[in-house]
């Protein structure tokens, strides 16, 4: 008779502790069968956490949260904690509307001791709260779970070269599958291969062998006792020197999928009282053979089906495709053109880019203030830069945009991907701010494609621009049309006519398919902003000349975003009514909920106009 799942009995951190250590092979075994199942009907982060089973169950094992604070840098792979610490019932509906989100949230559980979303942050965060806790009287251990790829940004660097001088017991756990979302880039990975595959200890490990194999009698079993000192013999021939000299002590490679090794492992660093950093090589994707195949994929991946791999989707070619496909047209032509990214290739749709031109493609890994200047530095040089950056990760390069692009007025392109809500991944990812803080900065022009004949006009005409431009569209597929009017920079297009009508739309970006739906039947006119920076100065004070009130619908927060420039302009003449984001953060869900959450789906703008011709009467 088969035993009942391990999995069925946890239903609270207790549950899991009280589970015999030798049945925790097993049940990593159920967890990874339980996450492959769950997400194929969710979508979510899928290789991430297949890659850190027995990491998180070892790290669980060994702390005891929530006394002991566990922080995940990113939080992606933080699935397999949240079923550890009892919310396996509730992946059902992860990353939905009313779910569990897909990465720690305070809110959540006392489990995530701190909400993560961005890469690089866990150990600035870790050592905050490590010495919070010690100076309030605390004696838990603080440890910060950070991946390779996330040591690619420099505020990781920061965090390391305070923490080593700090002298405080910090734990970090350096998770090492040669992967962020990408494969990883830089001299960091590079160091991080040696640690891996250092030919010194290799060779000297052979040699031994070797040696010992041939020595008559003895020789099987001096082999045999050599083989148990290998791991004191590579502390020696490892290159550690990064983690020793800035004040760590550093302890692996260590076989990220050997539970009681790691157990072991972690707790000599509790002893320590001390900076530690565990180098724990892990592989992600590990037991699902779709995932370990192709863990870019299946890194953030929608339903799919298990057994396939086979993803659901859209048969239309997404805007990151048509962005890519139009640059690589314009770089044939033009040989100043370069790209550039932060660790996405594959996500912005710059792999392709990648494998025309290897020579003028640049991915500078979770770097994203560093992606930024160095475009500048390449802009005043005579190239002509694109960099292609998630609306979110792009708010991490704020001041190097404003200072070293735009009060140079130097021609970088930004290809704001994912602008506007996202969906599933939630607060943290949301690219409803990047109008708000772009609008006010110098000379930066600032573009809304709503049809991806738009967005491949854009893109050229922001490569003959003398000064920055920003394009932002959303994630998915715009609608496919052609252009009638021409796309200008500074000019509007005039959707549905301004005559006989009684209250004037003005929208941008993938708003306007919803506004020109909502409009149907009614007396509205529609207006598509293209240019949302600078503005139709023309067309505004015409609209104003109307005395029509005026209702605006960006994908963006409408604290200082396109409504309230419009405000400024003409809301003195006449009503205006700025439709957005609120203040507060949207929840995950899918984005058709959000959307309806905002009152910016076809129903809500609908509504909205239906109530203005009301009070009108």
């Amino acid at each position: 008779m088969a035993e009942p799942p391990l999995l069925d009995s946890i239903h609270s951190i207790e549950d899991f502790k009280r589970i015999d250590r030798k049945d925790l092979p097993r049940l990593a075994a159920e967890i990874r069968s339980f996450l492959v199942e769950k997400v194929s009907h969710t979508g979510g982060h899928l290789a991430s956490n297949l890659g850190v089973v027995e990491l998180t169950i070892a790290l669980h094992r060994a702390f005891d949260s929530p006394q002991d604070k566990i922080i995940f840098d990113v939080g992606h792979q933080a699935y397999v904690h949240k079923i550890i610490t009892g919310r396996a019932a509730e992946f059902e509906r992860l990353r939905q509307m009313d779910g569990i989100s897909g990465f720690p949230k305070r809110t959540e559980s006392p489990h995530d001791a701190f909400g993560t979303g961005h890469a690089s942050t866990s150990i600035s965060a870790a050592l905050g709260i490590l010495r919070a806790e010690r100076m309030l009287g605390g004696t838990g251990s603080v440890v910060a779970l950070v991946g390779d790829g996330a040591l690619t940004g420099g505020l990781c660097f920061e965090a390391l070269n305070d923490a080593g001088q700090s002298k405080q017991p910090l734990i970090v756990v350096l998770n090492d599958n040669d992967m962020s979302i990408s494969h990883n880039v830089g001299a960091l990975n590079r160091s991080l291969s040696r640690m891996r595959t250092s030919r010194s200890y290799r060779r000297f490990k052979h040699n031994t062998a070797e040696f010992l194999r041939k020595l008559p009698k003895v020789g099987a079993r001096m082999f045999g006792d050599a083989l148990r000192l290998k791991n004191r013999i590579k502390y020696f021939l490892i290159p550690n020197v990064l983690f020793e000299e800035i004040g760590f002590t550093y302890l692996g490679p260590v076989d990220g999928h050997d539970i009681d090794t790691l157990i072991e492992v972690f707790a000599r660093a509790k002893q320590l009282e001390s900076p530690v950093i565990i180098h724990a090589v892990t592989q992600k994707g590990k037991g699902y053979a779709h995932a370990e195949q192709n863990p870019e994929k299946f890194h953030g991946i929608g339903k799919f089906d298990r057994d396939t791999g086979k993803v659901n989707g859209s048969a239309q070619e997404s805007n990151s495709s048509v962005f890519s496909r139009t640059l690589c047209s314009l770089a044939r032509t033009d040989s100043r053109i370069v790209a550039i990214t932060a660790a996405m290739p594959q996500g912005t749709g710059l792999d392709r880019f990648c494998s025309e031109f290897p020579d003028r493609f640049f991915d500078v890994g979770i770097a994203e203030a560093h992606a930024v200047t160095m475009a500048a530095g390449m802009a005043s040089a005579g190239a002509r830069p694109v960099v292609a950056i998630y609306s979110t990760f792009l708010q991490r390069a704020y001041d190097q945009i404003l200072h070293d692009v735009c009060l140079q007025s130097l021609p970088v392109v930004f290809a704001i991907d994912r602008a506007g809500l996202v969906g599933e991944d939630g607060e943290t990812h949301q690219g409803v701010y990047d109008i708000a803080f772009l609008r006010m900065m110098p000379g930066i022009t600032v573009l809304s494609p709503s049809s991806q004949e738009e967005l491949a006009e854009m893109l050229r005409l922001a490569l003959m621009s003398n000064g920055p431009v920003a394009i932002r569209y959303n994630r998915g597929a715009l609608p496919s049309h052609p252009i009638t009017q021409p796309v200008q920079i500074g000019k509007w297009e005039e959707l549905l006519p301004l005559f006989q009508s009684k209250v004037v739309l003005i929208a941008s970006g993938r708003l306007v398919k919803n506004a020109l739906e909502a409009c149907a039947g009614l007396p509205a006119a529609l207006i598509n902003a293209r240019s949302i920076k600078p503005m139709d100065d023309a067309l505004l004070l015409h609209v104003a000349a109307h005395g029509m009130p005026v209702i605006t619908l960006e994908d963006g927060v409408i604290a200082g975003g396109f409504g309230e420039a419009v405000q400024a302009k003409i809301g003195h003449v006449v009503e205006v009514i700025a439709c957005g984001v609120g203040e507060a953060p949207v929840r995950h869900g899918p984005i058709a909920e959000q959307d309806a959450l905002c009152g910016l789906n076809t129903e809500g703008i609908r509504k909205t106009i239906l109530e203005l011709l009301e009070r009108m009467r």
